[in-house]
């Protein structure tokens, strides 16, 4: 309201044009606010500013240093967003909620609070230091006593009765080298640090810490698998949890519901600055509340397609497929199978400034510069399908729909694909063919389903032989053919494993590469749809017309040294 607030002041004589000059130039050097602004150069009073506006707008102005609020009045607001808008609860009536606001005219600031809290929305108008003041008395005061009850839970008080504002006060990034420094101050401050650093320098994925009746233990996902690195004391659980939540703006007090969050590290490595986000999940268990952290550190994002494991026929079939100008492209696989990283390389391969891409996901795990992403909110109606109704309003040309959960989103995503966009998204399914009869079993009908799908990948991800510590060995000829080579194959073929060694971490395996079942809707596949065809069917038609399965994938990635034969039995099937 900055500029309306000036011309206001102006008109009333309260100000002359020059001083608002004035007072707009030191705002756009300082920030803040032009009646914050107005106050320090002592140019009007905060009195007389809360007095002016509260007869403009015609708002009752309140003295919030004069009056007591309950605490449930306070708990109706969420402290961040208190501050996002610099705002204050003060009562409460029925199904009205009595907000104290700098500017009673922001609407958007109302119509948010109205939607998150249920309430209707009385705006008074009171001072920014007022304000700010209550906003750090009630909020500061009620964070501190929550984690005080935490802290009364355990024999010692870790964290120290000093450490409860400074928490409080943490800013929403966290520098590495800072939570580095403090693991020599209060214990379970050390402690979280440490899992939090210790899990990008062995480069894990993701962090599990988990509580159980007798022990407590912390494990990294790193290259696919689980190890336990550490068990924190028992009577640390409590401590540990909020202090998690606290970094990732939780409700502490909340431990029956499942809780959402994020938090944002800013570190260097090699001199190069680098920002990592953790994607915090909290789910109660029967023995406290369980905690993974997703590590997204763009990096690690692959775009380059050439380098994600496709075989040459099989990147030149999808490489074809999304560069058409309509029809739908299919990623499938299990959580954890690197769809994602498979669709930002196919969107980073056609991103061009003549296109337009819409995405709908959740989340959006990594942002990509010249798309248009937007993270789904179930909580206020913003599901896939709803997403994809209002790209189609945005004359998209590409739009990537994060997961195809239910008919009703199958159905806009085909009927987009059928109009001209070309449409890619995700489904959770063992392998390409089942992907047609899993869309038929969502209601699909079969002939939209033959018109629109145009493509389907099935993949997987196994582990790298590590480098360092590759060494040829003998199997016998026997289990290869098996596995699926054939006899003469079997006789000449070379494997590689990993002996283990410090690099690896003695895995023997480091990195990962991806197993790829492209499989082509041509007009064989097609008319077999149509018909009603078994999976079984579609897939045999498939390995007819040249599609390579997982199965001989990994088969290839064997040969050319890539991976063992353990990790390809454990993701693909004859």
């Amino acid at each position: 309201m900055s500029d309306r607030l000036g011309d206001l002041l102006v008109k009333a004589g309260r100000i002359t044009p020059d001083q608002l000059r004035t007072a707009l130039g030191k705002q756009r050097e300082e920030g803040g606010r032009l009646g914050s602004n107005l106050v320090k150069m002592g140019l009007i009073t905060e009195p007389e500013l809360v007095e002016f506006l509260s007869k403009q707008f015609r708002v009752s102005a309140i003295n919030l240093t004069q009056v007591e609020i309950d605490q449930s009045v306070v708990k109706i607001i969420p402290a961040d967003v208190a501050r996002k808008y610099t705002i204050m609860p003060v009562s409460k009536t029925g199904a009205k909620v009595t907000i104290a606001m700098l500017d009673p005219s922001n609407v958007f600031a109302m119509d948010d609070i109205k939607f998150m809290t249920g309430y209707n929305v009385e705006p008074v108008i009171a001072s920014e230091s007022a304000i700010r003041a209550a906003i750090e008395k009630y909020y500061g005061a009620s964070h501190a006593l929550e984690l005080k009850k935490v802290m009364e839970e355990l024999d010692d008080d870790p964290l120290g009765g000093d450490d409860l504002e400074v928490l409080e006060d943490e800013p929403d990034e966290f520098d590495l080298d800072t939570l580095e420094e403090e693991s020599d101050e209060a214990p379970v401050v050390r402690l979280v640090n440490i899992i939090l650093t210790d899990a990008i320098k062995r480069g894990a994925s993701d962090i599990h810490v988990e509580p159980y009746e007798k022990k407590y233990r912390v494990r990294y996902r790193i290259d696919g698998q689980l190890y336990e690195v550490m068990h924190p004391p028992l009577r640390l659980r409590e401590a540990i949890t909020s202090r998690i939540k606290i970094m990732s703006k939780l409700d502490i007090a909340e431990k029956r519901l499942p809780q959402d969050g994020r938090i944002k590290i800013k570190t260097k490595i090699e001199n190069k600055e680098k920002e990592l986000d953790y994607r915090v999940s909290i789910l109660p268990t029967l023995f406290g509340e369980k905690i993974v952290l997703r590590l997204l550190d763009s990096d690690k994002l692959m775009l380059d397609m050439t380098k994600l494991g496709f075989e040459p026929e099989s990147l030149r079939k999808f490489e074809f497929a999304i560069h058409q100008p309509y029809g739908m492209v299919l990623v499938t696989g299990p959580t954890g199978s690197g769809k994602t990283n498979t669709l930002y390389s196919a969107l980073s391969n056609v991103n061009k400034p003549d296109t337009n891409i819409m995405t709908a996901e959740d989340p959006v795990e990594f942002n990509l510069a010249g798309i248009n992403q937007v993270q789904m909110k179930e909580s206020i109606g913003l599901n896939f399908a709803a997403a994809l109704r209002s790209f189609l309003r945005q004359d998209p040309n590409i739009v990537l729909v994060g997961e195809i959960r239910d008919f009703e989103t199958a159905e806009v995503a085909i009927k987009a694909a059928l109009t001209g966009h070309l449409v890619l998204s995700t489904l959770h399914t063992n392998d390409a063919p089942s992907t047609i009869n899993r869309l038929m079993n969502m209601g699909i009908e079969p002939f939209l389903v033959a018109t629109s799908v145009q493509l389907v990948v099935a993949q997987r991800l196994v582990r790298r032989i590590c480098t360092y510590c590759k060494e040829p060995y003998e199997v016998n000829p026997a289990e290869l053919v098996a596995v699926g080579f054939s006899e003469r194959e079997a006789r000449t073929l070379k494997l590689f494993k990993g002996r283990g060694c410090e690099t690896c971490g003695d895995t023997g395996y480091k990195g990962r590469v991806g197993l790829y079942e492209v499989m082509k809707v041509d007009d064989d596949v097609r008319d077999l749809i149509l018909s009603g065809a078994t999976s079984v069917e579609l897939r045999d038609k498939a390995v007819e017309n040249g599609m390579i399965t997982l199965r001989g994938s990994g088969l290839q990635k064997i040969r050319d040294g890539m991976t063992s034969m353990e990790e390809v039995l454990k993701e693909t099937v004859l």
